[in-house]
């Protein structure tokens, strides 16, 4: 399960004037919500507005989001603004023109679908991954980095990782080990005080 937003930070957007809080609160989700907009086939641009036009919802509609066990989750109320965003942009953009053929059906078919509840957890997941990793690069040297990067996200095996840096391939399981530990303790930070899972 991804972490939710910590009520902390929610608490001080809430108070409102926090600059920290909501620059903090936009590194976190931004990406998030950009890329969410880039699966539902927005371009780039779009994407971004879309973004910042979700952030804006939600910096005017905090105040009136309360913590509440038996009622949605904070990221059950900031994936109803996406949707209902998205669907917005959407709606307001012009029709494709067919492609037409089968490999362009067959695409459609193969893609997961965005209103999957499961897949808004994923794309979750992946954010938080991805943004616990940009927060604690710059703690590791670069091979340590590259041993990480290469093997687990890469998917390369430690041999051949191991052969490229000049390591052990034991070095490279170390180095490996070290950073998603850290990882794990960013993810932990982000999650530390947060609202019921």
């Amino acid at each position: 399960m991804p972490p939710e937003t910590r009520h902390s930070l929610i608490q001080r957007l809430q108070d409102g004037g926090d600059n920290a809080a909501w620059d903090e609160f936009a590194s976190i989700y931004r990406p998030f919500i950009v890329r969410i907009a880039l699966r539902k086939q927005l371009q780039v641009e779009d994407a971004e507005d879309l973004a910042q036009q979700v952030l804006l919802l939600v910096l005017k509609n905090i105040s009136k989001w309360k913590a509440d066990p038996a009622r949605a989750r904070f990221r059950t109320w900031l994936q109803t603004i996406v949707r209902n965003a998205t669907i917005n942009a959407l709606s307001r953009r012009p029709r494709d023109q067919a492609c037409g053929g089968t490999n362009a059906q067959q695409q459609l078919h193969q893609r997961p679908s965005p209103d999957d509840p499961l897949w808004f957890d994923r794309e979750w997941q992946r954010e938080t991954l991805r943004w616990a990793a940009q927060q604690v690069r710059e703690e590791f040297e670069p091979a340590t980095w590259t041993a990480f990067r290469d093997t687990a996200i890469l998917e390369l095996s430690a041999q051949e990782v191991a052969k490229r840096i000049g390591k052990s391939v034991g070095a490279v399981y170390i180095a490996r080990s070290r950073v998603m530990q850290r990882i794990k303790q960013k993810i932990a930070e982000l999650d530390g005080d947060s609202i019921t899972q």
